[in-house]
């Protein structure tokens, strides 16, 4: 067994930092070549490194050491250090591959941008980030990923910085996320100082005396609140209802970032962190059946969102959002494997979906409206067919990797115990149908059916002709090879990874030490196992479940709705308009944050100003004193006239009151 060298384990996130600080310091100087050979030099060391890392992992190897120590106070701890197993070296190998397809497909995809260097050193800064996350094993590294994946993030979103929409959704991205970070670090607080440490190792090794405390001043126990807090935490990260809203709106950011941060990456670090702290949730019912819920929330209700959708990463984007509700049902249901299995599965098919979208906007020259496509098969064979494997992935069909993963999700929310277990399986039973559904109705918009885009002008078409003549313009195109040979690389995994993969994590030892479950009170890991035969036999009893017909089923009416009898759905949506206006205005979860919550604090601000500064501060501590130090002075003044016989008079009737005081003592 070959152990993990710490240099090795450095160089993992070092190498994209690197990259980060050369093209953004230095990306004037080395020019747009430059910028892109040396970040995408630094996630390539890096995914080497840790596909090298994986294999020894595999072999046995683990790595959980003190890297750097910051400083001590009292008996706590704060350090950087590694803790590598099997659920850290899956992730490694996850961020660093797709960012690694993110980064050759930015060469393509923002060729024009004049902010091309400052946006490569942002996607590997962004990698670095993530890894430092993935990688602690301690709560401060911890916290301090985190914070950085949504520092990156807003900048990402952001980008365009000139984009009024843009600023709007990377400010809403800031503030939502804050709101779940209270709660995460209130979490690790509570672990701080009732644990006494912020280690993992040396936090699990007392969860149980830690599961015995209640909260000072009430009987809630101490461990449920601390998990709700976490997860908290995860539900902003993770984009969980009702901290969801940030995530549509944050597909201003250039299309690559939807990719490597709202799919494959950052998205999903809370879904790892609850799979990382499983040891603290096993110990609190209470705080998976919260899980279970918001899971399903989020998994039915943005399904929903995501038939109604026009814009072609708007449409992934509610795909990503409902996806994420899948795993964190999962994790509800204790069976923490299955939701990084779906993680990982997910993350390689969801970036795909996410290029494959930035690969035809750039065809139809920046138009994202599926309603102006149709018909671009033939004149993108690449996209279509990555896009078509993407697809099937998404709704689980048969052999492909997200039918593993989603069904070992419904299938473990079928065989848990726990109260809100069966509303969470209905919620995914359902959501399978409304998945396959959007996913190609979507599908079958963009690449069959009748060509709308030869009479539309293209954004920015409006007031000028194309150069190369107006028939030229309305003609879409394939995209580079360094924006499909991305395609075609995630398109593999997509297709295979479940069927290599479900064996060892879900059912071997790979996660042995990483996850922790309570088998006798959370027995769905436990059905599963008895229930799997093997990748194949699960394949074909796949074409008997009723998960498999409900996908065919959407399939079938997406295409007999939008392909056959197009009228049908205009039809239901006038018959149906009140539902309609209530999911194109989201639930109004938009209106009320803006009408409710934030003016509820600014109307907070503004009395704290007007109340407290303005008039507490500023009017009675500060000009309150000046005035009565003014006033004191002004009758003061009044005795100290500058003539000496005012002094020798007041002498005179100071020395007679005395001795009036004193005849009148002696009495």
């Amino acid at each position: 067994m070959s152990a993990l060298s710490q240099s090795t384990l450095l160089a993992v996130p070092l190498a994209p930092l690197a990259g980060a600080v050369i093209a953004g310091f230095f990306g004037k100087t080395i020019g747009r070549r430059g910028a892109h050979v040396v970040t995408i030099l630094g996630v390539l060391i890096s995914f080497i490194l840790s596909a090298l890392t994986l294999r020894d992992v595999i072999d046995g190897a683990r790595f959980n050491a003190t890297i750097y120590e910051w400083m001590v106070l009292g008996g706590l701890k704060m350090e950087v250090g590694f803790l590598v197993d099997g659920l850290t070296a899956m992730m490694m190998v996850v961020v660093t591959f797709v960012s690694l397809m993110v980064h050759i497909y930015t060469i393509g995809y923002m060729e024009e941008d004049p902010g091309y260097q400052r946006f490569f050193s942002y996607i590997s800064l962004f990698t670095f980030s993530m890894l430092m996350l993935v990688m602690s094993n301690n709560f401060l590294q911890l916290f301090f990923g985190w914070e950085a994946v949504g520092l990156v993030s807003y900048l990402l979103i952001g980008f365009w910085f000139k984009k009024p929409t843009a600023i709007f959704a990377n400010m809403k991205a800031f503030l939502v996320n804050r709101v779940g970070d209270f709660g995460f670090i209130l979490g690790i607080g509570l672990i701080a100082a009732y644990a006494g440490t912020l280690n993992y190792a040396e936090t699990f090794a007392k969860a149980g005396e830690y599961s015995q405390l209640t909260m000072p001043g009430s009987d809630w126990p101490l461990i449920t609140v601390t998990c709700i807090c976490l997860f908290i935490g995860a539900m902003g990260k993770s984009a969980q209802f009702p901290l969801h809203v940030w995530l549509p709106d944050s597909m201003e950011g250039p299309t690559p970032i939807s990719a490597l941060i709202h799919a494959a990456t950052m998205v999903t670090a809370g879904i790892f962190m609850v799979a990382r702290m499983s040891p603290l949730y096993e110990l609190s019912d209470t705080a998976l059946n919260l899980i279970l819920i918001v899971g399903a929330i989020t998994a039915l209700f943005m399904g929903f969102l995501g038939i109604i959708q026009n814009d072609i990463k708007r449409v992934v984007a509610y795909s990503t959002l409902s996806q994420l509700g899948y795993m964190t049902m999962a994790l509800g249901a204790s069976a923490y494997s299955v939701a990084v299995f779906h993680l990982m599965t997910h993350a390689f098919f969801k970036a795909l979906l996410f290029l494959a979208a930035g690969s035809v906007i750039i065809g139809m020259h920046h138009d994202q409206d599926i309603r102006n496509m149709g018909g671009l098969r033939k004149y993108m064979p690449i996209t279509w067919i990555t896009s078509l494997l993407g697809s099937l992935a998404l709704i689980g069909t048969p052999l492909f990797s997200g039918f593993y993963s989603k069904d070992s999700i419904i299938l473990a929310l079928h065989a848990s115990t726990l109260p809100a277990a069966s509303w969470a399986y209905a919620a995914a039973v359902i959501g399978v149908f409304v998945t396959a559904f959007y996913s190609f109705r979507m599908y079958f918009l963009v690449f069959h059916g009748k060509e709308h885009f030869h009479h539309k002008p293209f954004p920015g078409e409006h007031d000028h002709h194309d150069d190369h003549g107006d028939g030229h313009a309305h003609t879409p195109h394939e995209s580079p090879w360094v924006v499909t040979a991305p395609l075609l690389l995630l398109a593999i995994p997509s297709v295979v990874i479940g069927f290599m993969t479900i064996q060892p994590m879900l059912f071997g030892e790979f996660f042995k030490d990483a996850i922790v479950v309570d088998a006798a009170k959370h027995p769905a890991m436990a059905s599963l196992m008895e229930h799997f035969h093997g990748a194949a036999a699960m394949a074909l009893h796949g074409l008997q479940t009723l998960p498999f017909w409900l996908a065919l089923g959407g399939v079938v009416l997406a295409y007999v709705f939008y392909m056959v009898v197009p009228a049908v759905p205009a039809a239901i949506a006038r018959a149906l308009a009140p539902l309609v206006k209530l999911m194109e205005n989201k639930y109004y979860m938009d209106w009320i944050n803006e009408h409710i919550f934030a003016a509820g604090a600014r109307l907070l601000g503004r009395g704290l100003w007007k109340g407290g500064d303005v008039a507490v501060i500023d009017g009675a501590i500060i000009n309150g004193s000046a005035r009565v130090v003014g006033w004191v002075a002004s009758l003061v003044r009044l005795f100290q006239t500058g003539y000496i016989y005012h002094y020798a008079l007041v002498m005179l009737l100071g020395i007679f009151a005395l001795m009036t005081w004193f005849v009148w003592l002696a009495r």
